[in-house]
């Protein structure tokens, strides 16, 4: 059996090749979800520290470059540095207890005042307003009350396939808006 061109399944997806995608998951999905599963050490968490590695790797693929280095081990920098950055927030979670009123109070200083002020802020709460309401609710879950996805899916009800797209749309979305 001939070795796999990691190099050049990466090289297709630079070119948006999702077929080249598929063949670098099928031959690679289960070495990778170990080398997440080592540092996160629970299997679901894993596989969403996996899926948001493959995100990542179909977006930089174009910055990926063979005189460098070897694509496996480009593949799985990614996927650790993804695994490792998520060990690093859980430690700053807190566990709050939904019914104990995990919601921002009505008397707490509101979080966007400061960044309002300024000429970003300003910015980005125009770019947040134009986002679908349920899609703007999943940003905020995430960037300010600092929920994982997973933690946003179980408090909306709501699959996390679906949480997941959303957020990365409306990123790009905000990315555009704020260019």
């Amino acid at each position: 059996m001939e070795p796999f061109d990691h190099a050049s399944a990466l090289e297709g997806c630079a070119r948006g090749d999702v077929a080249a995608l598929r063949r670098l998951y099928d031959h690679e999905a289960g070495f990778l979800l170990a080398v997440a599963l080592r540092i996160v050490r629970r299997r679901e968490l894993a596989a969403d520290v996996l899926h948001d590695a493959v995100i990542d790797i179909w977006e930089r693929a174009g910055t990926f470059d063979r005189s460098r280095g070897v694509g496996r081990a480009w593949i799985t920098s990614i996927v650790r540095h993804r695994a490792l950055k998520h060990v690093r927030a859980a430690g700053r979670e807190t566990d709050l207890d939904p019914a104990a009123g995990a919601e921002i109070a009505d008397d707490a200083p509101d979080p966007f005042a400061a960044l309002a002020a300024s000429q970003d802020g300003v910015r980005l709460h125009g770019c947040l307003a134009l986002l679908d309401p349920d899609r703007r609710r999943v940003i905020l879950l995430a960037y300010v009350d600092g929920l994982s996805q997973s933690e946003i899916a179980d408090r909306l009800g709501t699959p996390l396939g679906t949480v997941k797209a959303w957020v990365r749309r409306s990123l790009i979305a905000l990315k555009d808006c704020l260019s």
